[in-house]
């Protein structure tokens, strides 16, 4: 699916941001190098000349989009575990998750590259990629994104067949969402749809069919999404206005910390109703609660005019989601022992 919310979206603008130092790279040199790429990253130094494009394309030195799709699917899979009395999560489906998020992430950000590229011509930030710049031609990055999407049809016939169904109709909110961003005010709501969709299939993997938790977590998902994606989107606030590209973070304007801090207070809710339907224990709830304290935090150190601040507390939604997911799977752990 994607990497970065906002323009791009998960799909594709997310921007893992600059190095320790806050350095990104200043353009397309001759090496190709993007404004928005982390600088001096492996992809520069040591991937072939040919191949820099493409894996620029995917966002593979951008690990914020992937980790974003698949920690919904690890708390999925960690509730289903709970309610199946399974004494862990499936370790194999933790791994299918993580494969197929990398790759339909990949796919994701070169769709959206590709619906954005006129776009995203008009954007110093992100004029320099590879398709606005030249580097790579549509019909390749099509090409391209075929083959990613390919690998991860083949992670999701892993699956049974309900999973199988239920993957495939994730199909029409990513489609959809590049689209969006055109004519609605808050494109963040469909790019939420789609990038939670991870919330569905943990639980589909185990039982073949979707029940209220899988349910209430993924409205949780798609509330955390939206928030996350609009701090991600006031760093290009001022860009958005000229190219007249829509976004929560400019439709929030000055209410933008409340509405996120509401996004963020149903994420929390939603995710609390699911757990308590799925029957854990203490240390899930435990769990719970630091993920919605790191939620808080989140509102509390926004600033509206504030983009590197912006980018360092979306980028922070990763260990957001790891807190949840471990105290998820701690959860079914102490379960699987207990006599």
């Amino acid at each position: 699916m994607t990497d970065a919310p906002g323009r791009g979206g998960l799909e594709g603008r997310t921007a893992d941001g600059a190095g320790l130092d806050g350095r990104v790279a200043d353009g397309a040199g001759l090496d190709g190098r993007v404004a928005d790429a982390v600088a001096d990253h492996w992809v520069d130094r040591l991937a072939p000349r040919g191949a820099r494009p493409y894996l620029r394309l995917a966002r593979i030195e951008r690990p914020i989009g992937w980790w974003l799709l698949v920690l919904p699917c690890w708390w999925s899979a960690a509730l289903a575990a709970t309610r199946a009395g399974a004494p862990w999560p499936d370790p194999w489906h933790l791994l299918l998750f993580l494969v197929g998020a990398v790759a339909m992430r990949g796919a994701g950000s070169t769709y959206n590259d590709i619906a954005d590229r006129d776009l995203d011509a008009q954007v110093a930030r992100t004029r320099s990629r590879p398709l606005p710049s030249g580097q790579v031609r549509t019909r390749a990055a099509a090409a391209f994104l075929v083959a990613q999407a390919l690998v991860g049809l083949a992670v999701l016939l892993q699956f049974n067949g309900g999973a199988i169904l239920i993957g495939l109709c994730s199909l029409l909110p990513v489609a959809i969402y590049p689209f969006m961003k055109r004519v609605m005010s808050m494109p963040q709501a469909v790019l939420g749809l789609a990038f939670s969709w991870g919330a569905l299939m943990g639980w589909a993997a185990v039982f073949g069919r979707l029940d209220p938790p899988a349910l209430l977590l993924y409205a949780g998902t798609v509330a955390w999404v939206i928030g996350y994606d609009t701090i991600y989107a006031v760093q290009d606030i001022e860009d958005d206005e000229i190219a007249g590209i829509r976004s929560s973070a400019r439709l929030f304007g000055p209410h933008l910390r409340a509405l996120v801090g509401l996004s963020y207070g149903l994420a929390a809710l939603c995710v609390a109703l699911a757990v308590r339907g799925a029957g854990v224990g203490l240390l899930a709830w435990l769990g719970v609660a630091a993920f919605a304290a790191h939620l808080g935090w989140q509102v509390l150190r926004l600033h509206p005019r504030d983009g590197r601040a912006a980018l360092a507390l979306f980028r922070s939604n990763r260990e957001a989601g790891l807190i949840l997911f471990a105290g998820l799977a701690a959860d079914t752990l102490a379960h699987g022992w207990m006599p």
